[in-house]
Formats: C-alpha cells, structure tokens, sequence
C-alpha cells in the first residue's frame, strides 16, 4: 500500500505543479518547481522517500518519453540535419568523455582516471525535454532547435555506450581498445535503430489485423501503442543492442509508415490525448524524482566527505561549478570549430552552424542542459567492484553530477532568456501563407473528388439517389470549398466567414448537446441513445476546435 499511496502522491504533485507555477508572482521554469517540491517532499518533516532503481527508471520513464520525441520530430528535417547531428551527438561527446574526464581527474584528486571517464560519459548527454521546460515552445530559432532535439535523441545512446565501456574498465570485465570500442559501438547503435524500425513495422501490420479481425476498437489499439516504446527498448536491450535508439527509431518510423494516417478517426483522437497526458505526467516524474534524490544525496555526500580526510564539501561545490564551465567552454568550442571548418572546406554545402552568429553559438551552448538521463547513468554505476571493494569515489561522482544537473538548469535559466532577446525568429506570416496556400490547394483536389463521386453516384443504379437531393448537396459542399480555394483574392472575408461559420456551427453543437441531457433527463432517450449522440457530437466538435 506505501507504494500505491507514493505514487498518488506523485501523480497529484505532477499535476498541481504547472497550476503553482502560473500562481507565483514570479515565472519559474516547471522543471526547477518540480525539482524543488521534490526536495521539499523528502525533507524529514514530510519524509517521503523513494528508492530510486537506476535499471526501473530506464525501462519506465526513458523509453515512452524519447518515443514521444521520435514521434514529433520531422524525419525528412531530423536527416536534413544530419551532418549537425553526428558532429554533436558522437564527435562532441567523445571530446567530452576524453576532455572532461582528464579534467575531472586532474581537479578532483580522490577520483581515480576511469571514473572520471566515467562522469564526463554521463554528463555528455543533452536533455531537449528540461530545455523545453525552461524556455517553452517557439522560443529557440526552429534552425536551432532542431538540431538540438535531434542531438538529444542521439547522445543519449553515445553517452550511456561511454558510460557501459567506462564502468566495465573499472569493474575488469573487458580490456579498452579503440577498435573494439568502436565496434562494438557501431553494433549496438545500428542494431538499436533497426530493432525498433522492425518492432514499429510488425506493429503496423499487427494493427491492421486486429482492425480487420475485430473491427475498429480504438481502446485496444491505444494500448498496443502505448506498449510500442517498452516493446522496442526491451527486445533491443535482451539482444545486446541500444534500448533506447531502437525507442526513438519506433518514434520516428510510427510517423514515417503512414500507420497512423491509416488508423481510424476515433483512434487518432484518443491517442494523442493520451500521449499527450502520459508525456505530461512522465516528464513531471522524472524532475520530481530528482528533487527526491536531492537531499539523500547530500547526506549521503556529506557522511562520506567527513569520513574522507581529502575532501572537503566547498572543494566539491567548487569543482561542480568547475567543471560546467567546462562543459559550457568545451561545447561553444566544438561548435565554433565545426562553423569555421564548414565555412573553410565546405563551402558549396556548409553546415547550419555556418551561418550562425556568435550569439546563437551561445545559445546552443547554454541550451545543452543535463537532466534525466545524467541523473540515471550515474546512479547506475555499481556500489561495489567484483572484488567487494567500494566503487571508487562513487559518491563524489553522484555529487557531481547531481550538482551539474541543477546548475546547468539555474544558469539555463538566467541566461538563455537573456540570450534569445532580440532573437530573429520565422515570421508567422509565412506560416500564415503557407496555411492559405495549403488550404486552397486542398479545396481544389476535393472539388474534382466530390465531382467524380457524384458522377458516380448518378450511374450507380444500385444507390437510388434522387439527382435533384444529389445536385443540391454536392453544390452546397462544393460552394463551401470553392470560397475556400478562391480565398486567394480575398484573404480577410474568407477568413472571417470561415470563423463565422465556425462560431455558428459551435453554438449549434453546445446547444444540440445540453438538449441531448435533458431528454435523458426527462426520460424521452435512453442513457445509450444519448452517449452515442454525445461521441458524435464530440468528434465534430474536436474538428472544429482543431481547426480553429
């Protein structure tokens, strides 16, 4: 029962965080506030305490949340950007793993060399989920932002591969090779990638047999997918491959395969709401669970540093502050050496670093803010060695990267919101444009459909149409998409007869529908009559809503 009670518990916090945060008189990122209640909710006076499984965490929160990612992000952009996103998410985190790892060994001196590879492989990975939390959406240049979400889809496999090979040195299961480790990396990533474009594919046809067997049934069909991300991180990870790139490959397939466009109305509706408060509580879980860890953290530092002659707590705050400036200095570095070399040798294709200014080489410096995966990868490294020996300086490695974490959100913070001032970003009147363009279109392709159907229908014997309720009908739809795709001409009054219409046909559906509960009310429909109206209604209304 103390297990059921705590999740409630977190669950309720999750959900009454983002309404605390729009409370205050002061704007704080949901992330900080979720973090902070956490570290408030395991203070002794409240004492809820959780014990954090770094292997649970992986399997429950990190795949469906990268899936999710995967899914929103465009395939044709994310391979557009390719080249940006090798160079970051592999060669910048191997630059970080060697130069942050020397570092942290030269600056912390009870941290023997292969934990400190150790550290830095964890702290290499980005977390696009916490920079979203901390600047919203549409903030970052779409140029920007793109190639640091397809980064932090990436790094996250490069980094916790780093952290596999680190951790196995210290342990004396394996001998480091250069060549065995590049191998071996290439095997587990693309094995990752095509374990999870072939779990999505079988889920496809799966979905197509039920819905030929079993008919429509949009309940099932959500589950199936909401088990689609476990599904590719487990069979990935029991063959020996990436978990977590076989989640983000089922992602960003699920878009690509067109299964979703082929799924039923009601099922796509269902589904995104679900994904949408799944993401929601998942991501407020995961900062919350953080805070959590905060304050045993701490003690458990603080015992340790005491019981250690060589360290001192200050020495430990100092090396945290340290060693992200480091990663700040060592990222803005590595971009502006990729910008200049795109400038020098490749000059009839630069890279999109080419042609950014100093200013948005800082803010993708800034915006590589370390969050769940960090927090994971270092509470996994083992409490002991084969031999029964302590881990070397396992709690100076938690320490470090708890307190990384933390500042790179408070800095992340202060600075980006400085930083994107004055920012150019794309004007909304393009958007606007091609939305017309788009429409208009659209409306030209469903005119010549609607007139090929009821030529069809007026042969068709079988139907028994009267042509006189068939003219009218298909005039009256093909008036409608006509305005619409002579819009062209007069942009504002197609507009405002669109909204109209809309508001009309609004307040027709919220009238329809309170009438619908008082027949039932007053026993003139049944209870069963009246649900069926209401999904009806509330699929014309959720089209007109999503349209608005």
């Amino acid at each position: 029962m103390e297990i059921f009670f705590t999740i409630l518990i977190m669950t309720l916090v999750v959900s009454l965080s983002g309404v605390a945060t729009r409370m205050l008189p002061f704007q704080i990122p949901l992330p900080l506030m979720q973090i902070g209640i956490g570290a408030i909710l395991a203070w002794p006076t409240f004492g809820l305490h959780v014990d954090f499984n770094p292997e649970l965490f992986l399997v429950l929160f990190i795949p469906p949340l990268l899936f999710a990612d995967g899914w929103k992000t465009p395939t044709r952009e994310f391979l557009d950007h390719g080249r940006e996103i090798i160079g970051l998410a592999l060669a910048l985190v191997l630059v970080t793993v060697v130069g942050i790892g020397f570092l942290i060994y030269w600056l912390v001196p009870g941290i023997p060399l292969i934990p400190a590879f150790a550290l830095a492989a964890v702290l290499s990975p980005t977390d696009a989920v916490a920079l979203s939390g901390i600047v919203g959406e549409g903030r970052i240049p779409k140029k920007i932002m793109g190639i640091l979400q397809g980064e932090a889809l990436m790094n996250d496999a490069s980094g916790l591969v780093a952290l596999k090979f680190a951790v196995a040195v210290a342990m004396g299961t394996m001998v480091f090779t250069v060549g065995g480790a590049t191998v071996e990396f290439l095997k587990v990533a693309i094995g990752g990638l095509l374990a999870g474009i072939a779990v999505s594919w079988l889920y496809g046809r799966s979905l197509r047999l039920l819905s030929r067997w079993g008919g429509d049934e949009p309940a099932t069909q959500i589950v199936l997918l909401f088990l689609l991300p476990f599904a590719s991180y487990l069979i990935a990870e029991h063959i020996g491959f990436s978990g977590i790139l076989a989640a983000v490959a089922a992602g960003m397939t699920i878009t690509r395969s067109g299964v979703m466009r082929r799924a039923p109305l009601a099922m796509r509706l269902r589904a995104n709401s679900v994904w949408a408060m799944l993401e929601f509580v998942f991501n407020g879980m995961v900062f919350l669970l953080l805070g959590l860890q905060l304050p045993g953290i701490m003690e458990t530092s603080l015992s340790a540093a005491e019981a250690d002659p060589n360290v001192e707590m200050w020495m430990l705050f100092t090396d945290v502050l340290l060693i992200y400036g480091a990663l700040i200095g060592v990222r803005f570095l590595w971009l502006w050496v990729m910008k200049r070399f795109s400038l020098r040798f490749l000059k009839k294709k630069p890279m999109e670093f080419g042609s950014w200014s100093t200013r948005e080489l800082l803010v993708s410096s800034f915006a590589g803010v370390r969050g769940a995966i960090t927090l994971a990868g270092v509470l996994s490294i083992p409490l002991l060695l084969p031999s029964g020996e302590p881990f070397p300086a396992r709690y100076e490695l938690v320490f470090l990267a708890a307190g990384v974490i933390l500042l790179s959100l408070f800095v992340g913070v202060i600075m980006l919101p400085y930083l994107l001032q004055n920012v150019e970003l794309p004007d909304p009147g393009k958007a606007r444009k091609e939305e017309r363009m788009a429409k208009s279109a659209t409306a030209d392709v469903a005119i010549v459909a609607i007139e090929k159907m009821e030529q069809r229908l007026a042969a068709d014997v079988n139907e028994n149409i009267d042509n006189q309720l068939l003219k009218e009908v298909s005039s009256r739809v093909i008036g409608n998409l006509r305005r619409r795709a002579d819009g062209r001409n007069d942009v504002e009054n197609t507009e405002l007869e669109e909204n109209l219409e809309r508001r009309f046909r609004l307040a027709a559906l919220r009238s329809e529908r309170a009438e619908l509960y008082h027949l039932r009310a007053t026993q003139q429909i049944s209870n069963e009559t009246m649900l069926k109206m209401l999904h009806d209604l509330d699929l014309l209304e959720a089209l007109l809503v999503e349209n608005k």
